[in-house]
């Protein structure tokens, strides 16, 4: 049994932690704001992500971070990937000298495009590091539903440490070492989800969200291994996987707030309806910019990020996108 503290208590961090008790770890959901801890502890549910879910009897709450760290050896990062910072700069005190950190969150860093791996080797350098992604949805995974899952770290003997204390009859962990990979994949999945939703706000059909999922892929590839990363990464469970599933599902913010723009909602009134963070948004300003400097072509973010944060008329960039000049499929990476 393993003393495990999970940071941020959203829809994706309660899952998890819920995982890991039914493997019969000592678990701690750690909860930022104390109204939702108290809540918690006088319901024994997290009402605002699962509010017809009992939580285990055996999950433990806190609202300390030294209380819920202490002697955690590995502690999970819930948080959204712009909070990862702050959140390692808070417990860079309090964590046990030999923790793993596993981050589950899916973004690049505003301002500096770092992946949640660069973070930590700048703020916990002396501790392993691994990331848990793949397509997965908290919804289902509280209903117990298969999933698959991929985790990736430099040292593959920690990535093995984490498939498994994750792994169960219900959740099947893989392992890679290709971190960058595994993050972008993670990142980049996003915008093209959002891409999706606009292509269903616009009233088109299958043919057009088969092309922008088949192009997003070839768009991700192109910008991962532009940074580093492995081809063979994004035709797995952080590629083609997280893809598929973000870009299917009415679970996905990133996809219903697509929907919002390709409907004529502002990037404001899509925040304010959504009310949670939506990963795409943010990436696709980070990635777009980021992208433009290293001179990778992505032509789908482009155009989202054209609507988003320059003025285009949505159905101009479909135009745009069509458009093209002609190219060649297969690409030689």
């Amino acid at each position: 049994m393993e003393k495990i503290c999970v940071i941020g208590a959203g829809s994706w961090g309660t899952a998890l932690a819920v995982t890991l008790v039914d493997n019969g770890h000592d678990v701690v959901l750690y909860m930022r704001r104390k109204e939702q801890y108290e809540e918690t502890l006088s319901t024994g549910k997290n009402l605002r992500y699962f509010p017809d879910k009992v939580l285990p009897e055996a999950l433990k709450y806190s609202n300390s971070l030294d209380e819920a760290l202490e002697g955690a050896g590995v502690v999970v990062l819930a948080v959204s990937s712009q909070g990862n910072r702050e959140t390692m700069e808070n417990i860079k005190a309090l964590v046990s000298k030999d923790a793993v950190i596993v981050n589950v969150s899916k973004g690049l860093e505003k301002g500096t495009g770092s992946p949640c791996s660069q973070i930590s080797k700048e703020i916990l350098p002396n501790h392993p590091f691994a990331v848990l992604s793949g397509p997965s949805h908290a919804e289902e995974v509280m209903l117990r539903m298969p999933t698959a899952l991929v985790c990736a770290s430099e040292k593959l003997e920690i990535a093995e440490k984490i498939q498994d204390i994750f792994s169960n009859h219900y959740m099947r962990v893989y392992v890679n070492e290709d971190v960058v990979g595994v993050e972008l994949g993670g990142a980049l999945k996003n915008i093209i989800a959002f891409g999706i939703g606009v292509v269903d706000g616009l009233g088109f059909g299958d043919n057009t969200k088969a092309a922008i999922m088949t192009r997003g892929i070839a768009e991700i590839t192109r910008f991962g291994v532009n940074m580093g990363a492995k081809v063979e990464t994004f035709r797995g469970l952080a590629g083609v996987g997280d893809l598929i599933v973000t870009c299917t599902s009415m679970h996905s913010r990133n996809r219903r707030a697509g929907i919002l723009v390709g409907k004529g909602y502002r990037l404001e009134e899509v925040q304010k309806e959504i009310n949670m963070v939506v990963e795409g948004i943010i990436a696709t300003k980070v990635i777009g910019e980021m992208a433009k400097q290293r001179g990778v072509e992505l032509p789908i973010t482009q155009e989202i990020y054209s609507v988003l944060f320059e003025g285009s008329e949505v159905r101009d960039s479909v135009k745009a996108l069509m458009g093209r000049e002609k190219k060649h499929e297969v690409e030689r990476f």
